[in-house]
């Protein structure tokens, strides 16, 4: 027996999915499918025995777990685990064979690349298809649409047939469409995949404003890292079933410890993550690995104009006023291509519109999902720049060995008070820079904390 989508009564649950399975029925031939219309019509006419003329696969077996309002809630497993087959059950755009799904408030989803897009219409026309899909008046889209089309950011493409769009310009769409509708339940099956590094911190950040507005988050991912940034809680599937929902850390060393298990492991390795999720103990973890952070190659101190962030935001002017953030090499060379282990200075520039008794200074780098990794304040925790008058310029330079991983992040700083206003200034995502790849990765995380080449001592 199946149920539609439906309300869920407590205000506090967003989604509700109860034992639920799917069962897909596999042929080996488009002639079976047609034997299997016609003949056990026939064969119970003629008082035959009836048989079947398809083998079934269990995409989903007996799933269930809550998601609250406002919470963050990651999907891990390997391929074919079942969990785009949980997300396309949980929009209703796939029928349970048995269980139910309820759900609260309005559901937006981005699953499959340019999913409900006609190729054939602009962009434009494919914005008010799809909003009013969602159940958007034409009024309603008239005032988001120029929300829409600037988080998109396609330009004239905006007027040409969707089927003229590479698949980037296709996911930023479909993503500004379902993000700035408001929706209640945001789900999003591993679409931000494709876009470049820019948009994926675009893209994070309004998935952390919809977070803070209420919106619960579903999030299937292939990157352990970024769901245990993002996610309060994960629910690991392996083969259709349920091995764990817990805390998204928890749930992510699990799976890589299945995945990375030798194949006569992984079987009892899951049945004791599946007996300890029932039985709601903790599962013991050999291993606190996260992946390693992706190489990128490319020259050593160097600028690349490509490299400005989408994300800039500036705080109100309360005093002082943040003119500019850059990066210097020890040759004062403006750089955003940077060498692990150079050393840089990360320097802020602005001036004073107002006096201040006592004021400080901070600079911080992120990551593309918003993790913030590391930062400095000046003067010390406790201390303060005393005495500042108006009209004064200020240049603070902040020294950084890059200690940083391969890969791309993000830089902001301020300017505060030790009285109200307490915040005179301060500027999020100012900058992006890229840490090169030298060679092969020796450490994961973020951070390259080794000092010696490992050894080993074999006795």
């Amino acid at each position: 027996m199946s149920t539609q989508v439906s309300t869920v009564a407590n205000d506090n649950i967003a989604i509700a999915v109860h034992n639920v399975s799917k069962c897909h029925l596999i042929y080996d031939t488009p002639r079976d499918r047609l034997k299997q219309f016609l003949m056990p019509r026939l064969q119970r006419m003629a008082g035959q025995r009836q048989k079947t003329y398809f083998h079934e696969f269990w995409g989903l077996k007996n799933v269930s777990f809550e998601v609250k309002r406002g919470e963050t809630v990651g999907v891990i497993g390997r391929n074919g685990a079942g969990k785009s087959t949980l997300l396309q059950i949980i929009c209703g755009t796939l029928t349970p064979t048995i269980g139910r799904v309820e759900t609260k408030g309005r559901v937006a989803a981005l699953l499959e690349l340019g999913a409900g897009f006609n190729p054939e219409f602009t962009g434009r026309e494919n914005v008010y298809l799809n909003a009013a899909l969602l159940g958007l008046t034409k009024e309603e889209i008239d005032n988001r649409f120029d929300d829409i089309a600037a988080f998109a950011d396609i330009g004239e493409f905006l007027e040409l047939p969707v089927k003229t769009y590479s698949t980037g310009m296709s996911v930023r769409l479909a993503f500004a469409v379902q993000s700035v509708i408001d929706p209640d339940i945001f789900i999003v099956d591993e679409a931000l995949a494709v876009g470049d590094e820019k948009f994926q911190r675009k893209c994070f950040t309004r998935l952390e404003s919809l977070k803070n507005n209420g919106c619960s988050i579903l999030f299937v991912s292939h990157s352990p890292t970024s769901v245990v940034e993002l996610c309060d809680r994960a629910l690991f599937l392996e083969a259709g079933e349920r091995l764990m929902y817990s805390g998204a850390a928890k749930a992510v060393r699990a799976y890589q410890k299945l995945i990375y298990a030798a194949p006569e492991v992984q079987k009892e390795l899951a049945e004791r993550y599946r007996v300890t999720d029932q039985s709601g103990e903790v599962a013991e973890f050999q291993s606190d690995d996260l992946p390693c952070a992706g190489d990128t190659t490319g020259p050593s101190d160097a600028f690349d104009p490509g490299l400005v962030p989408e994300t800039t935001t500036r705080y109100a002017v309360q005093g002082a006023e943040i003119e500019g953030i850059e990066i210097r090499n020890a040759s004062d060379q403006i750089v955003n291509l940077l060498r692990p282990g150079g050393d840089y200075q990360f320097i802020i520039t602005g001036e004073f519109r107002k006096s201040f008794p006592k004021v400080y200074f901070g600079v911080h780098i992120k990551t593309i999902s918003g993790v913030e990794v590391t930062g400095q304040r000046y003067p010390q925790e406790g201390t303060y720049v005393e005495n500042v008058q108006a009209g004064q310029k200020f240049a603070v330079k902040f020294g950084f060995k890059m200690a940083m991983l391969p890969g791309v992040y993000f830089v902001g700083g301020g300017v505060w008070s030790s009285e109200e206003p307490t915040c005179l200034h301060r500027m999020l995502d100012a900058l992006m820079f890229r840490v090169i790849s030298l060679g092969r990765a020796k450490s994961f995380g973020y951070v390259d904390v080794s000092s010696m080449e490992p050894e080993v001592i074999l006795r």
